[in-house]
């Protein structure tokens, strides 16, 4: 299969790396480019038709999480920020814990040891090496447990949780349930019913193709009143177009969490990267990169030189795969890689590969040869 045509890269380039930033999409790049020159030129004349996009993306987001309403997306600048907004804004008792992964990228990990001082206990759980890396989690839940965090998918080596079997736990139990789904919303289908979510956070400049410094942060609504708020501003007022009005409310939708202006120039530019995914379906995407990480895993497990560290379980597996070589360092393989034009990044211990859909088959072979040659000029 070839590229698909809205991804027309350098031709000497292998792009493997959309588990860290991703590269845009045509239609993007057109975007913001139409943007600037309005900028440039008209200025924010037409600032309400801007607001008509910041809407629509709201609705797009809410589609493909499968949020009940628009109203319980937020779009905040980061997926820290969206994890500090929860972790910071509930009531938190001395004596309540949170249990999370040991694995966990430092977003999903220090925003809940920052609760020490209110004597919030962290646990951490391994989940590399165990079976049951769910099981995992629930053993070290007690009754002093209040909140379970975890990524959909493990960034280090691309393990993905079962979402729908610890929501359903959490939901047993009373505890929240918060999600950073940074690596996986884009790359599979993403439902916050199914999997019983409470708080869901990912930026969007990895698998959903769009710009750093904007993400999504869905806040179930019966906890929209419930998250005390910690940042303040004329965005995030009920009627945030009277600047005289001295009372005042928040919003009563997940807008209360946005302080201030909107970043329109990364709404109009995820808006466009988000309509391409829509026109392909996500079943179409998934499959896509479903394909291109099962034909990595396979090269690389015929490599004797080569041992893989992401799982071989398609249940739990996504866009990642992760390995390292036998015979040479990972570090100087990564270096290797990139110097050869193969984009990737050094994570766990490894080398980790993250394709989307719009590679070609070819692509994944001339990666694959490229680690070969690399490895040979390593050793």
């Amino acid at each position: 299969m070839n590229r698909h045509p809205e991804f027309d890269q350098a031709p000497d380039l292998l792009y493997l790396n959309h588990a860290a930033v991703a590269p845009w999409p045509e239609r993007t790049r057109a975007a913001v480019s139409r943007f600037a020159t309005e900028n440039q030129f008209r200025g924010a004349q037409h600032y309400r038709d801007w607001l008509e996009v910041e809407q629509r993306l709201r609705e797009q987001l809410r589609r493909l999480i499968n949020a009940d309403d628009s109203g319980e997306i937020g779009l905040l600048k980061s997926t820290s920020e969206g994890l500090s907004v929860v972790a910071h804004g509930l009531d938190w008792r001395s004596g309540e814990t949170v249990v999370t992964a040991r694995e966990e990228f430092p977003s999903n990990r220090v925003v809940w040891q920052s609760l020490a001082p209110y004597g919030v206990t962290t646990r951490l759980v391994q989940l590399e090496g165990v079976d049951d890396p769910e099981a995992a989690l629930f053993a070290s839940v007690d009754d002093s447990t209040r909140l379970l965090a975890i990524s959909a998918v493990q960034y280090a080596n691309g393990l993905r949780m079962d979402l729908p079997r610890i929501g359903a736990f959490c939901r047993e139990r009373d505890i929240l349930f918060c999600v950073d789904a940074i690596q996986q919303i884009g790359a599979l289908p993403f439902d916050v019913a199914a999997i019983h979510a409470d708080f869901v956070i990912a930026d969007g400049h990895k698998w959903l193709l769009g710009p750093e410094g904007l993400a999504l942060f869905y806040c179930r609504a019966e906890h929209l009143e419930r998250l005390q708020l910690r940042q303040f501003g004329w965005h995030m007022l009920a009627d945030h177009s009277d600047y005289t009005r001295l009372d005042w409310t928040p919003a009563p939708d997940a807008r209360r969490f946005e302080c201030g202006s909107p970043n329109m120039l990364g709404i109009h530019a995820l808006s466009a990267s988000l309509s391409l995914l829509e026109e392909l379906g996500m079943e179409t995407v998934a499959a896509g990169i479903t394909r291109h990480a099962e034909r990595l895993t396979t090269g690389l497990s015929a490599r004797g030189d080569c041992e893989l560290l992401s799982s071989t379980d398609p249940g739990q597996r996504a866009g990642i795969v992760t390995f390292r070589p036998r015979q040479v360092s990972s570090e100087a393989l990564y270096r290797a890689l990139q110097a050869a034009g193969v984009v990737c990044a050094a994570r766990g211990g490894g080398v980790r590969l993250s394709p989307h859909f719009w590679h070609a088959d070819a692509d994944i072979d001339a990666a694959l040869e490229r680690i070969d040659t690399a490895v040979a000029g390593l050793s």
